[in-house]
């Protein structure tokens, strides 16, 4: 049992560390304030070997997949750009953890070689469509359809929440394939942005990871070959749950850096900020709120790479992504609130970043199944349902 990064790991780590704080520090509040997405940082992160982690070397990926490494990549990878920067941060996770990853292990050989080269160079950024206006938590009563004609398959309906989809330039789509089934009547496909009849609706103003664009992506008679179909018919359901538990752990990697971010400045704003004739850090208090933040983030980090190194070996990880993801996002939003409250009324203040990271968090527990739906999962396999 290892409790630190190898040499692989720890190089990538330092990489990431060192673009995350020169190169997307001087961009991340600006696309908060803007709501833009600046797609050089996404070809930066792609000149890096950064968004072909989760891919295979022969396709362009890093060698990390090929070591048995993927997910741990990914999370040391995540963890840092949040930390500096959650709409980037966001942006690749979904690119690499629901995009990649399950095209990597679901999609076949002529799929992989058509599609997996572009996303590896970051020539094509990656979109995930699951939801809609009526099924968020209830994936499986979606209605978006896709029918059959010939060698192809139609596609009509809408998506909602969809990260990146303004700028995406390929998509894997769930939609209906028998109306008579539920989860069992979903399938998987490959949507090219450049098809006729994919229209991207309305931008979401948000709260947090604002530099992230999240659209509705609406399809009216978009015709794709039935080559694009991921997998079986009907076995979609399946591959977006095991798709989810890798999105999940990403999640819980941007939970993880939103909160070290809390942690530092905090811990640093303490040292400086005199009251009283001495710095606050002197106060038991404030300490103990730094402390809380140091243990919980610290353990949520575990729970991370515990979920991470059991999905590289091919191991069951259901109920450990859920709880690093719970945890990691509970932790999250408590580090932001009492960095906050260190900080003070500058922590209300938009000069300071804290009151980004606050608001960065809160998302954190919400996408990719709530906080409510981590327990339920969690407890489901506890007791066996």
């Amino acid at each position: 049992m290892r409790f630190e990064l190898n040499e692989e790991l720890a190089l990538l780590q330092q990489t990431t560390r060192d673009f995350a704080n020169t190169e997307l520090k001087t961009v991340a509040r600006r696309m908060d304030e803007t709501e833009v997405f600046e797609l050089d940082v996404f070809k930066r992160m792609a000149e890096l070997g950064l968004t072909g982690l989760t891919i295979p070397e022969r396709f362009g990926g890093s060698g990390f997949y090929d070591q048995g490494m993927a997910n741990q990549a990914a999370c040391v990878t995540l963890e840092e750009v949040n930390r500096v920067c959650a709409s980037t941060g966001v942006t690749l996770s979904v690119h690499m953890s629901l995009f990649s990853s399950l095209l990597t292990k679901w999609g076949n050989e002529e799929q992989h070689q058509r599609v997996l080269p572009k996303v590896a160079s970051g020539e094509w950024l990656g979109a995930y469509c699951l939801s809609e206006a009526g099924s968020g938590t209830d994936a499986g009563s979606l209605v978006c359809e896709a029918r059959k004609d010939g060698n192809e398959y139609v596609l009509n309906g809408s998506k909602l929440w969809i990260t990146s989809a303004p700028y995406a330039d390929v998509f894997i789509v769930f939609a209906r394939t028998d109306k008579a089934q539920k989860t069992r009547g979903i399938s998987a496909f490959i949507v090219e942005g450049s098809r006729k009849g994919i229209t991207i609706g309305k931008k979401e103003k948000k709260m947090g990871i604002r530099g992230s664009a999240t659209s509705e992506v609406l399809f009216e008679d978009c015709r794709i070959p039935a080559s694009n179909l991921i997998g079986e018919e009907n076995l979609g359901f399946k591959i977006a749950l095991d798709t989810l538990d890798g999105g999940r752990n990403g999640i819980a990697a941007q939970a993880v850096g939103i909160g070290r971010a809390c942690l530092e400045d905090a811990t640093e704003y303490a040292k400086t900020r005199e009251q009283f004739g001495q710095p606050i850090a002197n106060f038991q208090a404030v300490q103990w709120m730094l402390a809380d933040m140091t243990m919980k983030l610290d353990a949520a980090r575990l729970l991370m790479y515990r979920a991470a190194w059991l999905r590289d070996n091919g191991k069951p990880c259901t109920t450990e992504s859920a709880m690093a993801k719970l945890f990691a996002s509970e932790a999250a939003n408590k580090a932001a609130k009492d960095a906050v409250q260190i900080f003070g009324g500058n922590g209300y203040s938009k000069e300071y970043n804290v009151e980004r990271y606050f608001r960065d968090a809160r998302i954190t527990e919400i996408y990719e199944g709530t906080s409510q739906v981590q327990r339920i999962v969690i407890a489901r396999n506890l007791l066996g349902d």
